[in-house]
C-alpha cells in the first residue's frame, strides 16, 4: 500500500469506528430504551443540580439523536465536519454533566471517543478520500464548511 492509500484507510477506519460506536449507542438510546427510559436511567440525577428540568430533557434528546445521526454520517463520510462539531459538543456536554453529578467519574467512555474525534478533526481533510462527501460534492465544495 502506498502512503496515500494507507492514510485514507487509516482515516476511514478511525471515522467508521467512532461512527459505529456513536451510531449503536444512539440507536440503543432511541429505539431500544426510548428517551423517557434513558432520561430515568442517566439524566434523572441532574434534577438535583441547578439545571432546569426542560434543559435536562433537551440534553437527553440532543445526546441521543446526535449520537445516532452523527454516528451514521461519520460512517458514510457525509457532512463530516458538521458531524464532528456536533459530536464534540456532545462530548463536552456529557463530560460536564458527569462531572456535575459525580466529580470523580469513569472516563472510559469519553476518552476513547475524544481521541478518535480529535484525530479525525486534526488530520488534513484531503487524506479522507473514501467518503460520501466526495460523491455528492466532487469539486471539493462540500457542505462541511
Amino acid at each position: 500500500m502506498n502512503d496515500k492509500t494507507s492514510r485514507a484507510a487509516g482515516l476511514l477506519f478511525t471515522r467508521a469506528l467512532l461512527g459505529i460506536i456513536l451510531l449503536m449507542q444512539g440507536y440503543g438510546k432511541i429505539f431500544t430504551y426510548t428517551a423517557p427510559k434513558v432520561y430515568g436511567m442517566f439524566f434523572k440525577d441532574f434534577e438535583k443540580t441547578f439545571i432546569p428540568k426542560w434543559l435536562i430533557w433537551g440534553t437527553a434528546y440532543y445526546t441521543s439523536y446526535v449520537e445516532l445521526i452523527c454516528g451514521l454520517l461519520l460512517v458514510i463520510g457525509l457532512f463530516r465536519k458538521w458531524a464532528c462539531y456536533l459530536v464534540a459538543i456532545d462530548l463536552l456536554v456529557v463530560s460536564f454533566g458527569h462531572g456535575l453529578v459525580e466529580p470523580i467519574w469513569d472516563l472510559q467512555h469519553v476518552i476513547p471517543r475524544a481521541v478518535l474525534l480529535i484525530t479525525i478533526m486534526l488530520v488534513p481533510q484531503q487524506w479522507d478520500r473514501w467518503n460520501a462527501d466526495t460523491i455528492f460534492f466532487p469539486q471539493g465544495k462540500d457542505a462541511s464548511i
